[in-house]
């Protein structure tokens, strides 16, 4: 229970700083060399932890070194391993040497950027770190506050705080048109393949769930959302009273990363005077490398576009980069001015205040982090990361090709594979293979070797094999093939 303290209570001391920090370092470091000892998914059972924690707090305090034995003894079995080798499941949330030195810098100044005079190098880092961003996946200058146009980025911390932002600006730009009563005839248009944050973030700021159009999409288009399907919903609506105010189209989904034609999607929210947000959550990343390029024709017609760094950019959870056409729409929604933060600079408007620019008050030194990974790393060499991703999910496809017993659900889209077992010969619907398919998941996932997840497409059970752990090559992709095709065997026998 630790020992009674007969030095000064001294929580930062810089002597103790230096020391205890170089052994967390180390501690995580062992930890990334041992990390394909551990199994990929935790093996515990719920409740776990409180059977191996103490009922009550120490009174005293405890050493760092008793501190991380108990942490490498309880919590790292209750870890799925996000960054082993083997992680295939829900995204990349891959982490660097970069990534995670531009936390600790983050964390050790500990600054609260709320506005431009709270810490003028966060905030001015922020708006430069925004539009290199914008410059390697060659935005338009519309987006950039360099651009001379209105516009600008901020980092969030995930597409949900920005797509809740962004449809905050939306409604109230519709709603101090119409008035307030009218919130209940707004509606908002995605696909059946976009992420469930756009659905959840309309419930937030007051869309009624029944004003959600998931609109289907079909293996015909990629899973793509069709342009004319969205014009014919918007359409229905207004003739039955309702008012169009937001369509989210994605650049790579989650299930199965499917792009929706931005041009084709832009124009019809011209169309219908509609806010146009473009999700590149996942696959916003590869903008970067030319040959992915032609996957945003189209962006321009954006009101604003989002993409995370901490999933395919090697960028420490937690970091999203918004932009927008016309920042003044979100700082409108969002702006508050208590007396206890004015100055000069703000009264002014000479300075960005994020706080005007996100829901909460408070922020991180985000930019910080994003800064030092591509200046540590380049834009050489986040380009040769990415590609090196695609090139093993094309190596991982092919190889389920070979196997006659496999098919590939949905065609390789950026590092994604999604893939199955075949029903077997003489069943008469797909329930078999779903069966099958769910059985050799679990296996997978339960051998502690492998960690992969599911997604239904067509009603078809198919797995997800989504490539982008930092530490992942091409002998952990083959080790993997070869125990799906493992267990496959047992299965079918």
């Amino acid at each position: 229970m630790g020992s009674l303290p007969f030095e000064l209570f001294q929580p930062l001391d810089p002597d103790v700083f230096s020391k205890e920090s170089h052994a967390v370092v180390d501690f995580i470091a062992d930890y990334y060399r041992d990390i394909e000892q551990y199994p990929v998914r935790s093996q515990v059972e719920p409740g776990y932890l409180s059977k191996r924690l103490p009922e009550s707090p120490p009174i005293f305090s405890e050493p760092i070194d008793t501190i991380l034995g108990d942490i490498k003894k309880d919590i790292i079995p209750g870890l799925t391993h996000w960054q082993s080798p083997n992680f295939y499941a829900y995204f990349q949330a891959n982490a660097s040497t970069a990534g995670f030195l531009g936390e600790m810098l983050c964390t050790g100044f500990n600054v609260v950027g709320f506005n431009w005079i709270a810490s003028p190098a966060a905030t001015e880092l922020e708006s430069i770190v925004m539009d290199w961003m914008a410059k390697m996946m060659k935005l338009p200058s519309k987006f950039l506050f360099s651009g001379g146009q209105g516009g600008g980025g901020v980092l969030h911390g995930s597409t949900c705080e920005a797509v809740v932002c962004t449809l905050a600006a939306a409604r109230d730009k519709i709603l101090n048109k119409f008035g307030f009563d009218c919130i209940t005839k707004l509606v908002v248009y995605a696909s059946d393949q976009t992420h469930f944050t756009v659905q959840k973030a309309s419930k937030i700021i007051g869309i009624p769930p029944c004003n959600f159009r998931s609109i289907p999409t079909s293996a015909s288009s990629g899973y793509g959302l069709d342009a004319d399907d969205v014009r014919q919903a918007m359409k229905v609506d207004i003739a039955q009273g309702f008012m169009p105010l937001y369509l989210c189209a994605t650049v790579g989904t989650t299930a199965v990363g499917a792009v929706d034609p931005l041009l084709e999607l832009g124009q019809v929210a011209r169309e219908f005077g509609v806010w146009f947000h473009v999700d590149g959550a996942y696959a916003g990343s590869s903008a970067i490398c030319p040959e992915f390029r032609s996957y945003f024709d189209g962006v321009e017609l954006a009101d604003s576009i989002s993409m995370n760094p901490h999933k395919w950019f090697l960028t420490n959870m937690d970091c999203c980069c918004l932009w927008l056409r016309s920042p003044a729409e979100l700082v409108d929604s969002l702006s508050t001015n208590p007396e206890i933060l004015r100055n000069k600079a703000t009264d002014e408007k000479e300075v960005v205040d994020y706080k005007d620019w996100q829901i909460a008050l408070s922020r991180r030194f985000r930019a910080m982090k994003l800064w030092l990974v591509i200046r540590r790393y380049g834009v050489a060499g986040l380009m040769e990361h990415i590609r090196s991703d695609v090139g093993l999910a094309k190596h991982f496809e092919k190889l389920v090709r070979m196997d006659t017993r496999f098919e590939v659900v949905v065609p390789r889209r950026f590092s994604l594979v999604c893939f199955r077992l075949k029903p077997r010969f003489g069943a008469t619907n797909d329930d078999d293979g779903l069966k099958t398919n769910r059985r050799l998941l679990d296996a997978v996932n339960s051998s502690g070797r492998a960690f992969m997840t599911h997604a239904l497409i067509d009603g078809k059970f198919v797995i997800r094999f989504a490539i982008g752990t930092t530490l992942t090559e091409m002998c952990h992709v083959d080790a993997t093939w070869k125990l799906i095709q493992d267990i496959a065997t047992g299965l079918l026998l």
